[in-house]
């Protein structure tokens, strides 16, 4: 079997962050009734015309920022017509020929840990969103819901640059990222607010020309674009292997069945028979306005990243972490400047918070969404740290935090979990250790010192946790002398 060259290219369509649509006042809300946000604009009906968004125009020049790409002052609205149930008016209003945006990239890390890759940006463009098809609402037929027909997308369109779904995936997640961070889109993939559809073609590894390529939709995950893929690259190499030829087509992923089946031919521009939308005029940026929202445009990752790393010395594993997503780096943010330690802070954040949001599967868009507030955080990381509770007590009464958002000073006063620091207590449970183990005295005091954690674990049990480990060492120490 030979041994082939990935080349894939991504189309990213996000929903920006607007109330309204892109060309009506409807409501751009997810989870209304079916056909409640709807009229005759988005419907197309006869004399109804389209007004563009300026808030949505904003968002897309927010995007464009971050993603270093080229302004154009002058862009134009076109209709692409296509003939599907959930497009009311027969065509989508998109932009063609002259977009919002063109050139920009982002570097992605290299699969192998070596230099980033550069993914070259080819365009941002503004279109609308088309209606939903159904197929689960009404037995053996297909309902319509319109409610997010004329949504505003911005579609940003990478070249094929990618060579790895992995390398696929990871361009995502800090596309993701980035666009978060510039409030552009909460890109809530389950709510179709991010949507992914990938090209992919092989070639020979020495080869300069590009395969024949087929692009995959209907994933709703990274791990889904990540898995589709590598189905695809192995389905085309296998056709090559065999001697046959790879047709040009629109393959839709199968998540059940973890894999692609073709769904039409592979459409070409000039198939939609795109024109100028005789409706609305040329959209005209000044430069005034592309500089205003430049400086308006929050703090974005990598720059928050190096910030925290020198504002309060952290590793860089754990800027990473912190800012790997914005609520968290919030939450870490509006902690740390409570919390004396900042890597106390973040130990506490990238442990115990990020767990129970793990393992709860917490959807959290805000930091104010996490059931224990960074202030009641700080409360329970003083009570660690001035000796009040052990550190294991202290996850404990955090799991305790979550299930009930009582303060940590309450469940730990309730609860009779403060340290005993009292000396005759704790020489009492120390002695009763080193009575219960006495061969493990006698090897101690041969030479394996490491039994000490042992002694040490042994008495934390006893005490339930309550005994200070810092006495308690010590006692252990005088004892076995």
């Amino acid at each position: 079997m030979a041994t082939y060259e990935a080349v894939i290219g991504l189309e990213v369509h996000v929903q920006l962050r607007t109330a309204r649509k892109m060309f009506c006042r409807d409501l751009a809300r997810f989870g209304d009734a079916p056909n409640t946000n709807v009229c005759p604009v988005c419907l197309g009906l006869p004399g109804a015309l389209p007004v563009v968004n300026g808030d949505a125009v904003n968002l897309a020049l927010r995007a464009a920022i971050a993603l270093n790409c080229t302004i154009h002052e002058v862009s134009l609205f076109s209709r692409k017509n296509y003939f599907y149930p959930d497009l009311p008016k027969g065509y989508q209003i998109s932009q063609f020929d002259r977009p919002l945006a063109t050139g920009g990239h982002l570097d992605v890390p290299a699969d192998d840990g070596g230099r980033p890759v550069r993914v070259r940006i080819r365009r941002l463009h503004l279109e609308e969103d088309a209606g939903k098809s159904l197929h689960d609402r009404l037995a053996g037929a297909t309902a319509v819901d319109l409610n997010r027909a004329g949504v505003p997308l911005a579609e940003i369109v990478s070249e094929p640059d990618l060579r790895s779904p992995a390398q696929a995936r990871a361009y995502l997640q800090l596309l993701k990222q980035l666009l978060e961070y510039a409030e552009v889109s909460d890109c809530n993939m389950e709510e179709g607010s991010l949507r992914v559809d990938a090209n992919v073609s092989i070639r020979e590894p020495a080869e300069s020309e590009l395969g024949v390529k087929t692009e995959v939709k209907n994933m709703n995950s990274f791990s889904g674009v990540e898995h589709a893929l590598a189905f695809e690259i192995e389905r085309q190499s296998a056709i090559l292997d065999a001697g046959g030829t790879v047709v040009h087509e629109t393959m839709l992923w199968d998540a059940g069945r973890q894999q692609a089946r073709p769904m039409r031919s592979k459409e070409e521009s000039h198939d939609y028979r795109y024109f100028p939308d005789p409706d609305l005029p040329p959209l005209v940026v000044s430069r005034e306005q592309i500089e205003a929202v430049r400086i308006a445009l929050p703090e974005l990752p990598y720059a928050r990243r190096e910030r925290l790393r020198e504002r309060y010395g952290l590793p860089a594993l754990d800027a990473g972490v912190l800012t790997a997503s914005r609520w968290v780096a919030d939450y870490y943010e509006a902690l740390v400047r409570l919390v004396p330690d900042a890597k106390a802070a973040s130990n506490w954040v990238m442990g115990p918070v990020l767990q129970s949001v793990n393992d709860r599967k917490l959807a959290l868009r805000d930091c104010e969404d996490f059931p224990v507030s960074a202030a009641a955080l700080a409360e329970l990381i003083g009570l660690v740290s001035d000796g009040t509770v052990s550190h294991s007590v202290g996850r404990d009464v955090f799991q305790k935090m979550l299930d009930t958002r009582r303060s940590a000073s309450d469940i730990v006063t309730a609860g009779g979990l403060s340290q005993v620091r009292d000396s005759g207590q704790l020489a009492e449970w120390v002695e009763a250790v080193l009575a219960e183990n006495p061969r493990e005295v006698e090897r101690y005091r041969a030479g394996e010192a490491k039994l000490l954690a042992h002694f040490m674990g042994q008495v934390m049990r006893k005490s339930r946790g309550k005994a200070d480990p810092h006495q308690v060492t010590e006692l252990l120490r005088e004892r076995l002398a």
